[in-house]
């Protein structure tokens, strides 16, 4: 299955589930099933379609945006007037485009994660933000790859090492029981 081949395989009760899953990680399959009024197997057989094809990864709680249409990734710093950027921000949570919003040092304020559907959509999102009570001006990035994605496993991993906690499946030669011949 491509890419273009995802969102046209995705039904109401595809996004149903993956709207749940953003809302509680952790559901069970049963849980899932019974909040939809959908059959525990449909639930099931959902899921992992979803997680073969791609739409779902990281045991199933992370989704893949653009398998679900937004294939549009961009970077926008903002611009504000200071005294309005408590309320730029609470705009901001209000355009469901943009998926993080980060208040920095250096040139600009703020600094957001967007995504689109489209240049068309972006351009909108876009039109959205300058519209914003106390947004002086934007500038914006396009994302052409993501190389590394989002991750902490790296961090985490050293944490690990550096306390010299074995992580989970490795036992050190010391830890680990001999056998003895009796």
């Amino acid at each position: 299955m491509n890419r273009s081949d995802d969102l046209n395989t995705l039904d109401p009760t595809d996004l149903k589930i993956l709207l749940e899953l953003i809302r509680d990680p952790r559901v069970q399959i049963g849980e899932l099933s019974e909040k939809l009024g959908i059959a525990r197997n449909t639930a099931q057989s959902r899921v992992r379609r979803m997680l073969r094809s791609g739409i779902l990864h990281d045991g199933g709680r992370e989704i893949d945006l653009e398998a679900v249409g937004y294939d549009v990734v961009a970077f926008v710093t903002i611009e504000v007037t200071h005294r309005e950027l408590d309320g730029v921000i609470a705009a901001l949570r209000l355009i469901p485009q943009v998926l993080e919003v980060h208040e920095i040092s250096g040139r600009g304020d703020v600094w957001c994660r967007v995504v689109a559907t489209d240049t068309h959509n972006l351009q909108a999102a876009l039109r959205s933000i300058l519209r914003i009570k106390g947004v002086i001006r934007t500038e914006t990035v396009l994302a052409l790859h993501t190389h590394i994605p989002y991750r902490t496993e790296p961090l985490i991993s050293r944490l690990v090492q550096s306390t010299g906690v074995q992580s989970a499946g490795t036992q050190s030669a010391a830890a680990s029981p001999t056998l003895r011949p009796e």
